[in-house]
């Protein structure tokens, strides 16, 4: 478990959270800085719950395989999640993210999630939709000691601490003050004007295929 001096906690912490790389495919960076940290006491797991809007979400095929390289850890809510859902049919997703120490920093952990981009429905006069991520919340769950109760306030969350107990066990939230409020993620989209030139180029492009695989067929013989 990662050690936290429970005197000082009171301090409360910090929260940053990033968007990396361009495109439908991110990279959700989410630093925490906590008040007061140390080795001489009680071990505590750290980490950040954030709700992540209908435009944007989790593989879990992706997440697995990343937590089977021990390279990310968090629990999905829910954890049955439709990758291929566009954003209008799509739900919100609650995801606790466990983090880890930074070592270029004594009081600061951090962790980094994959995220996706969802299809929007075409706009207007836009190019672009605005997916908004509020801050994350800061948990922490001790495994030897229990937080002063004047400090942190119990937290309904159904999660294994990632120490040394397996089954679920009381988290707390910790009283933060976040460097931004939210996070602005841009997804593109097309024009509305656009869709009988869509329209019309897809049913094209289906009727020029069908029509060479027809005329292959009827060349060659019967595909096996």
């Amino acid at each position: 478990c990662i050690t936290l001096d429970v005197q000082a906690a009171c301090r409360g912490a910090t929260v940053t959270q990033e968007l990396l790389k361009e495109g439908f495919h991110r990279d959700l960076l989410v630093r925490a800085e906590l008040g007061g940290v140390g080795e001489d006491s009680g071990g505590c797991a750290v980490a950040a719950r954030t709700r992540l809007p209908a435009g944007i979400y989790v593989d879990p095929y992706e997440l697995a395989s990343l937590q089977q390289q021990n390279l990310t850890k968090a629990v999905l809510t829910p954890d049955v999640i439709d990758v291929e859902a566009p954003e209008y049919l799509a739900t919100d997703l609650l995801v606790l993210l466990y983090m880890e120490p930074d070592p270029r920093c004594p009081r600061c952990f951090r962790a980094t999630l994959p995220v996706h981009g969802r299809y929007h429905r075409p706009a207007e006069d836009s190019e672009e939709a605005l997916v908004v991520l509020k801050s994350p919340e800061v948990l922490i769950c001790c495994c030897d000691s229990h937080p002063p109760a004047e400090c942190w306030k119990p937290a309904e969350v159904e999660a294994p601490c990632s120490g040394k107990t397996d089954g679920p066990c009381q988290w707390y939230s910790v009283t933060h003050k976040p460097a931004y409020e939210e996070t602005i993620l841009q997804v593109p989209v097309g024009f509305r004007q656009h869709s009988s030139f869509v329209c019309v180029v897809t049913l094209l492009a289906t009727v020029l295929c069908s029509s060479l695989i027809l005329a292959a067929v009827c060349r060659y013989g019967h595909l096996s």
